[in-house]
């Protein structure tokens, strides 16, 4: 594994690919590996010759009081893991390369980063937006792989690469999650063994609604507020439901539903969600 801390050694390690077209994944990552980056990373190897994966704790999707000084940064534990994923390159920028100026340019995202996640986070898609396309622009990879436990943030990133007209096929990877129904995520750690008991309620409430049959979207939503209000810990932060992939609000709908939900408990705030096939059959996915 070539490990790449700046451009000009990302390029060097990626050149004979480029001359032989061999074809790039891409996984972006901001660190602090687990089973779900793994899973990003086994997908890439089985459908691309080279498996680029970057470590970056991007600070401009980071708001005023967030993580961004805590979030777990074990770069010598996350090397051994991608090599021991076949990782072919990693590339682990400093902040002064990918902002060699600060961000003195960002990408604004005008449509689907208004709700969930995004109405509570002001400014958080544009830093998603703006490292994502630096990241696509420097790896120039066939394939990027995300995971579609960030619901939002991989519709918008889909939306990203057509606006922009990036020759780059986005490849959304299934929810990794614990036996419990619990998802994977770095922030897991912040949980305390109370709140890890009660965790899972999340995504048992998201497959209750589902499984309803319901298809007015706010009795949906009530469905799962209702079950969630029972929690002696933490509170919701949101329980909302979209039309996916656009993001957009709407009563009733034949398509697909994005229910989501985003809990603080004391240290971590974890987010989750369901999609909704509204057919004539209901199929709840994760």
């Amino acid at each position: 594994m070539i490990v790449a801390k700046d451009v000009k050694q990302l390029d060097e390690a990626l050149h004979e690919a480029r001359l032989k077209n061999k074809t790039i994944g891409l996984v972006p990552t901001m660190g602090a590996l687990h089973q779900g980056h793994l899973s990003l990373m086994e997908q890439a190897k089985k459908t691309c010759d080279i498996l680029v994966v970057s470590i970056f704790v991007n600070p401009t999707q980071f708001g005023p009081g967030e993580d961004f000084e805590s979030y777990p940064r074990q770069l010598e534990v996350d090397s051994k893991l991608a090599a021991e994923a076949n990782c072919d390159v990693l590339f682990c920028p400093a902040e002064e390369v990918m902002y060699p100026d600060g961000p003195t340019q960002l990408v604004h995202v005008r449509q689907g980063a208004d709700v969930l996640c995004g109405a509570r986070r002001p400014g958080h898609f544009d830093g998603v937006a703006t490292v994502v396309l630096k990241l696509l622009s420097l790896v120039g990879p066939h394939k990027a792989f995300f995971g579609q436990k960030d619901a939002q943030q991989l519709a918008i990133i889909k939306q990203l690469t057509k606006e922009f007209f990036l020759p780059v096929s986005i490849i959304g990877c299934p929810t990794v999650r614990e036996e419990d129904g619990l998802a994977k995520s770095s922030r897991n750690v912040y949980l305390t063994p109370q709140e890890r008991a009660m965790a899972p309620t999340l995504y048992n409430a998201l497959q209750s609604a589902a499984q309803s049959g319901e298809r007015q979207l706010k009795k949906l939503v009530s469905m799962v507020e209702n079950e969630l209000s029972i929690l002696p810990i933490g509170s919701i932060d949101y329980v909302e439901a979209y039309e996916y992939p656009s993001l957009k609000s709407v009563d009733y709908v034949e398509g697909t539903v994005i229910l989501a939900v985003a809990y603080q408990f004391s240290k971590a705030r974890l987010i989750d969600h369901i999609l909704i096939e509204f057919t004539n059959r209901n199929r709840g996915e994760a």
